[in-house]
């Protein structure tokens, strides 16, 4: 079953690809101009659909999601929704699997629902205490809408620059098109503010509880491995990392197979003994 659709969290629309059956697991996408939910995961919604029910919203200010009135995109936001979200579902207990922004809103989510949040898994994940912006999510951020913003982003975002094709990039300048309305607010500069904005404090970090598994690429240019993911390993009580050569920002993209595989490993594995 695949079904997108709009779920009213709080009072706010949030547009869902809800696909598959079984154990929940959250799907939250990074933070890229164009980022959609059904974009980002569709793919592994797919190959995975027959074992578990996968939750891919479009967040905040991205896709078909608007910030809600009166507030601003950031990681309480974002963290408040998406638990909000899988309260509507009725989802009790759900893995939560995020890459880039999403990622650092996955351990925030953990911590603050430890009852609800079984496993983390953290895709090129932004989050780590005092991870400065880099050069290249800098220029991400501020993609222009349009072909050439767009294959500026993906070529940032990618090792295999065979991946970086017309249709690629045709595609992704639509969505960027459709969304840059909302998503005009999120970024604006000076942008290491926000990527303080999704930085978690390490007392924070160490209080999840949920097992973390962290997938990145060496070749990462947005979230470089030693500044993003690396000092993670120092704050998660219960964390291990597949690390991915030849791969940027985007394993699932890059190497979807092997991906897969190791997503669906950890996700079949025990949870925590939460008392």
């Amino acid at each position: 079953m695949t079904d997108l659709r709009t779920v009213t969290v709080d009072g706010s629309p949030v547009h869902v690809l809800d696909s598959g059956t079984g154990p929940a697991v959250l799907m939250l996408h990074g933070s890229g101009p164009g980022t959609t939910g059904s974009g980002a995961w569709a793919a592994t919604a797919q190959a995975l659909g027959a074992s578990w029910r996968l939750v891919a919203p479009d967040q905040a200010g991205f896709g078909r999601t608007p910030v809600p009135a009166g507030s601003r995109g950031g990681l309480r936001l974002w963290t408040e929704q998406a638990a909000g979200l899988m309260d509507a579902l009725g989802a009790d207990s759900y893995a939560v699997v995020g890459h880039s922004m999403g990622g650092a809103v996955a351990l925030a989510l953990a911590a603050a629902r430890p009852r609800q949040v079984t496993h983390v898994v953290a895709v090129a994940t932004m989050g780590a205490p005092g991870a400065p912006l880099s050069a290249d999510l800098d220029a991400v951020w501020a993609a222009p809408a349009g072909p050439v913003g767009a294959r500026d982003m993906l070529s940032r975002l990618v090792f295999d620059q065979t991946l970086v094709t017309d249709p690629a990039v045709d595609a992704r300048a639509a969505a960027m098109r459709t969304g840059a309305a909302a998503y005009a607010s999120l970024f604006p500069p000076p942008r290491q503010r926000w990527a303080d904005d999704l930085a978690l404090p390490a007392a924070t970090l160490a209080g999840i509880r949920a097992p973390v598994l962290l997938v990145h690429g060496a070749e990462d240019r947005l979230t470089p491995l030693a500044t993003a993911a690396l000092p993670l390993l120092e704050h998660l009580a219960d964390v291990r990392m597949a690390v991915f050569g030849r791969c940027g920002h985007v394993p699932a993209l890059e190497h979807p197979d092997d991906f897969r595989q190791v997503l669906s490993c950890f996700l079949r594995r025990g949870g925590p003994q939460v008392p």
